[in-house]
């Protein structure tokens, strides 16, 4: 297997960030996660700024975006990722509670990857996660040099 790539979780409930390290680390990809609790941060994060902008070169190989933060809405994350040059090819996952159709809507008309709603029971929540993790941080194949490989 390649090396494992790092992943950006944008999430500003903690429940939801426990749960989803915990999903991942069975597969080994809790330690490679990156974890901003809103908006603003995912951006300095992203744009390598504030408190970031002593980052590494690179890209997570995937954000897991949730679209209902303090600060900058997930929406609007996602319309400045992928208006800019060196972070518009990164696979974006809107992971929310989200049903409305506006919200799906917008989020595809914005490039997103993918858009999976949050399910409320645990276990359906931990496969779902697990799945997501395997196939973006493992497998799916990005454009060369588009991103930063950990250890």
């Amino acid at each position: 297997m390649d090396e494992i790539k790092e992943i950006l979780l944008v999430e500003d409930d903690s429940n939801d960030v426990e749960l989803t390290l915990t999903a991942l680390s069975e597969y080994n990809l809790s330690n490679n996660i990156k974890v901003v609790r809103d908006g603003e941060e995912a951006l300095d994060y992203l744009f390598k700024e504030g408190k970031y902008d002593n980052l590494m070169p690179g890209n997570p190989a995937v954000i897991l975006l949730d679209l209902n933060m303090p600060k900058i809405g997930g929406l609007e994350v996602l319309r400045r990722v992928r208006t800019d040059d060196k972070l518009k090819f990164i696979p974006i996952v809107i992971l929310t509670s989200s049903r409305e159709e506006k919200d799906i809507v917008e989020s595809y008309k914005l490039g997103v990857n993918a858009y999976v709603v949050k399910p409320v029971d645990f276990q359906q929540f931990i496969e779902a996660i697990k799945k997501l993790g395997m196939f973006w941080a493992l497998f799916n194949e990005p454009p060369p040099g588009s991103i930063h490989k950990t250890h």
